[in-house]
């Protein structure tokens, strides 16, 4: 099994409440049931305020590497992403569970 942990940082000026935000959150939750390989799938908005904190998080798991290149190669997953590269930053990481 591997975890597959993103964590987001929106840009400077931009807010949860734009509607292209909206829209990235939205697309984000439905490829839980949209991709056969995740095994979980979980998002959330950060829910502290601190300087070092980052502001959206995805946290799945897939089964094995193969599983991880299927999910990035999806064209859901890929429509997604590229929605949120108009707004935010992030950082992965993908280790054995």
């Amino acid at each position: 099994m591997i975890r597959h942990l993103v964590l987001f940082k929106l840009n400077d000026g931009v807010t949860r409440d734009e509607p292209r935000v909206r829209a990235g959150v939205r697309a984000f939750e439905e490829l839980g049931g949209t991709i056969p390989e995740l095994e979980h799938w979980e998002c959330a908005w950060n829910i502290t305020d601190r300087p070092i904190a980052y502001d959206y998080a995805i946290n799945s798991v897939v089964a094995d590497l193969d599983a991880l290149k299927r999910y990035i190669e999806h064209p859901a997953h890929q429509a997604a992403a590229a929605q949120w590269r108009e707004f935010a930053t992030w950082v992965i990481a993908d280790y054995p569970v």
